[in-house]
């Protein structure tokens, strides 16, 4: 099937905000078909508490049809195909089989396992600011900041040679590109699989002291296209999303001075400021497709086996019934069981990681620069999965 040429309606945001028509959605129906920006039918839900429920019945809304979705693009089994496979096997799999892979990287997100990654965050983030602060005011955070530091610290958790680390920003940047081309999305998820297999069979000879190495080394059941799997995933998806976290962010706060100051008053605050942050903006559009496997009724409307169903996780995020005042950022708002990382069997297992990332580099970017302030308006952008900046041009 071709993709619609009109942007779905949960893809759509003025500014920070989901458009109106989403909300109005949420209070009316709840539950509306659309066509998906991959171009295939689903039932997009709304309301925080139906997501919640669709998140953590995996029993009637499988994922392992997801990697049937994608599939569709790729111009012919193969090479390609393989590739979109292998990237999707935790993502498009169900327990039992889901849980067993998701044990097997588990542990490299505990609060142990990333201390030992936190003084090489910090030195990451460090030296980007040192190389800004070099430059002179003004400067564009993207391409100095958020861009590079989220990818640079999952090439370190991978264990990835730094000469090859900057191929795999661009690759990045094309995938989630909403002017790419289905062809071109598969033909660049097939360069990251070669790269990836690459990468495997030298950790095959000799363990690095990365995650593969690791993994290599403890978990002999894995075969080569699960560990090329569980690597790309969590390259992809921890790139990406973070990076844009860190700009809408910050771009969050330089538009809402009462919260910066907040902020800068009470460093306290930061992992507040994070979570509120996190809800408020919801950067992923919405959950992967999920397929229901009986019938079930979700707001008043029937949803048979077979069908197709997607939740709008900016929409639940901003759900009244969820949060008083949601459309409000506020920093001081108790914490809340917001879904902006998912929720249930797929709540993303890179979550800590990413919040890790974000209590390193605000605090060192405020403080590094006191002064921080917009030079120019930024550019907004959406792609098939995320909300983002495509610019943050500041002074200080």
């Amino acid at each position: 099937m071709q993709r619609s040429q009109e942007i779905p309606i949960h893809m759509r945001r003025t500014g920070f905000d989901p458009v109106p028509e989403l909300s109005s959605l949420r209070q009316h129906d709840g539950i509306v078909r659309i066509t998906s920006g991959f171009g295939v039918d689903t039932w997009l839900i709304t309301r925080y508490a139906d997501v919640r429920s669709v998140l953590s019945d995996w029993e009637s809304f499988s994922n392992t049809m997801q990697a049937g979705i994608l599939e569709s693009e790729a111009p012919e089994p193969g090479d390609d195909a393989n590739a979109i496979r292998a990237t999707l096997n935790l993502l498009a799999s169900d327990p039992p089989e889901h849980t067993r892979l998701r044990r097997t990287v588990a542990p490299e997100f505990t609060a142990r396992r990333l201390r030992r990654l936190e003084p090489r965050i910090t030195g990451i983030v460090n030296d980007h600011l040192d190389a800004l602060e070099l430059s002179g005011a003004p400067g564009d955070l993207v391409p100095a900041l958020t861009n590079p530091v989220p990818v640079l610290v999952i090439c370190e958790l991978l264990g990835v040679p730094h000469e090859d680390r900057e191929d795999f920003q661009k690759r990045t940047d094309g995938f989630l590109d909403i002017a790419t081309s289905n062809a071109e999305r598969a033909a660049l998820q097939a360069e990251s699989h070669a790269y990836m297999a690459k990468l495997v069979a030298r950790n095959r000879v000799e363990p690095g002291d990365g995650l593969l190495g690791r993994l290599v080394s403890r978990h002999v059941e894995l075969d080569d296209a699960e560990l090329v799997g569980l690597a790309s995933l969590l390259l992809l998806a921890g790139s990406e999303t973070t990076s844009n976290m860190l700009a809408l962010g910050t771009f969050a706060l330089l538009r809402h001075p009462e919260q910066l100051d907040m902020l800068r008053r009470d460093p306290g605050l930061v992992d507040a400021a994070i979570e509120e942050l996190l809800r408020w903006l919801s950067i992923l559009h919405n959950t992967t497709a999920k397929v229901a496997t009986r019938q079930v009724q979700i707001a008043g409307r029937t949803i048979n086996a077979g069908d197709l169903v997607m939740c709008s996780l900016p929409a639940a995020n901003r759900d009244p019934d969820f949060v008083v005042r949601p459309d409000e950022l506020d920093i001081t708002r108790p914490a809340s069981r917001h879904v902006a990382f998912g929720h249930g069997p797929h709540h993303c297992i890179g979550a800590p990681l990413a919040r890790l990332q974000m209590r390193i580099a605000l605090p060192a970017l405020l403080g590094r620069f006191p002064g921080l302030r917009l030079a120019a308006e930024p550019g907004f952008r959406s792609g098939h999965l995320t909300h983002g900046l495509d610019s943050l041009p500041v002074m200080w």
